[in-house]
């Protein structure tokens, strides 16, 4: 064995992580060396013994290694829809099951989550009765959650309790979002009831925009795993059916919390542009009445200004208080005419 692929993460390997899995004795990290062995033993099983309760084991890739790819082709005989799946440019989720093996294109959010748009990543799963893969280019967190639950010492029964589990953390996560954004909301829409508009359009913008695009991605997900159910592989126990029943009507909730949040952001915004069209129209009236207000003494300013003959009071003594009570009743006049028009 050369000795590069005895560490987790090396470049001819890009293993992230290796659990086995026994009903009776519980779960066992295994190192690179180990799961490659493990898989040899695999192979050189009865393909009669696959259907029965036996162990079974979880392996982590990363996909940003060059040759994670090559080691699974190397040491798994996966189905080619995975491995097609990698490389296809839709993100969808979706669950299809092919080749005795359920394969399964799950999107999650980034370990590091900012509440931004752009933060949503995929993950790759093939599972069958005795291997589980996951493979993921970027950190994410719900599959992250649920390492940490296996290497604090949770033990699973079946690769479709695995798989449940992951599902599960997923929806946890979407909810902890959901209840962010509820949060954030909460907050803009006091300032909104109390007309402190500040860059919250912006904010508001940003958040729908999540939304719509985990709800895009994630939608999916809930009718693939009905479908599934209809029609449950022969490998897959009646309480896993059941179990993962539950999930998916879970995720579906979760889903139609995420449609609610859309539409009370949406009337967030159409009140806010509301309340700006409204600042809008108070600023245009302003402006409407400071033109009318100053339009007789522009006219008459214009006319006396003229360098002609016959320019009327040109003579009189008091000809400038003639024309200054001129101005002011013509502005009084359109002044009136102007706020009479707006209290209408």
């Amino acid at each position: 064995m050369s000795p590069v692929n005895t560490a987790f993460g090396a470049d001819l390997t890009g293993l992230i992580c290796a659990y086995r899995f026994h009903p009776e004795s519980g779960r066992f990290a295994l190192s690179p060396v180990e799961a490659e062995a493990w898989l040899a033993r695999h192979h050189q099983r009865a393909e009669g013994a696959r259907a029965g309760p036996q162990e079974f084991i979880w392996l982590h890739m990363n996909l940003s290694h060059a040759g994670t790819e090559k080691w699974l082709r190397q040491h798994l005989a996966l189905s080619d829809i995975f491995y097609e799946s990698l490389h296809e440019g839709t993100r969808s989720t979706r669950i299809d099951y092919a080749d005795h093996t359920l394969i399964a294109v799950l999107n999650d959010v980034l370990f590091d989550f900012s509440f931004d748009a752009s933060d949503i990543s995929t993950l790759w799963l093939s599972v069958d009765a005795n291997i589980v893969v996951s493979a993921r280019t970027r950190p994410l967190r719900s599959v992250d959650r649920l390492r940490e639950a296996v290497k604090k010492g949770e033990t699973l029964r079946s690769p479709v309790e695995l798989l449940i589990h992951l599902l599960r953390d997923e929806a946890d996560v979407l909810i902890q979002i959901v209840r962010d954004l509820a949060m954030r909301i909460d907050s803009i829409e006091d300032r909104l009831l109390g007309n402190r508009l500040e860059n919250d359009r912006g904010q508001l913008g940003a958040h729908r925009r999540l939304l719509i695009r985990l709800q895009r991605l994630l939608a999916p997900e809930p009718s693939a795993l009905f479908r599934l159910l209809n029609r449950p592989p022969h490998w897959m126990a009646e309480n896993d059916v059941l179990d993962l029943r539950q999930s998916t009507e879970e995720f579906s909730s979760v889903i139609t919390d995420m449609t609610a949040m859309q539409e009370r952001i949406k009337l967030l915004q159409e009140e806010m542009a509301a309340q700006v069209n409204e600042q809008n129209n108070r600023s245009l009236f302003v402006l409407t009445i400071v033109s009318v207000l100053a339009l007789p003494i522009n006219i008459i300013a214009g006319l006396f200004g003229m360098n002609v003959g016959g320019i009327p009071l040109a003579g009189e003594p008091n000809g400038f208080w003639v024309v200054v009570a001129i101005v002011a009743s013509f502005t009084g006049i359109a002044g009136a005419m102007a706020f009479r028009k707006q209290r209408d």
